[in-house]
């Protein structure tokens, strides 16, 4: 019998949430209440936007307080799903 895989990670911590896609005007509040479902605290001033050189796509970068591995999980598993986000870290 297997053992579940222990995280590295030592919850609580403070880990970042990083997320990509299109350039559109409520592209960051959407991203953020996804995350917000799972982490309701998520600070607005912890919030960090990166548009690429052209303009047409942004990274959004969320520091959360994550407080366990399903908690992490849920999160890009949401992101993962959300047909405007292309793409997580």
């Amino acid at each position: 019998m297997s053992t579940p895989e222990e995280s590295p990670l030592k919850f609580p911590c403070d880990f970042e949430v990083k997320a990509f896609g299109k350039a559109e005007d409520d592209f960051v509040d959407h991203v953020a209440a996804l995350v917000r479902r799972y982490a309701p605290n998520l600070d607005p001033e912890t919030i960090r936007v990166r548009p690429s050189r052209e303009g047409r796509w942004v990274s959004v970068v969320m520091t959360i307080r994550a407080t366990s591995r399903e908690q992490l999980e849920a999160i890009y598993s949401d992101l993962r799903e959300d047909p405007r986000v292309i793409a997580t870290l």
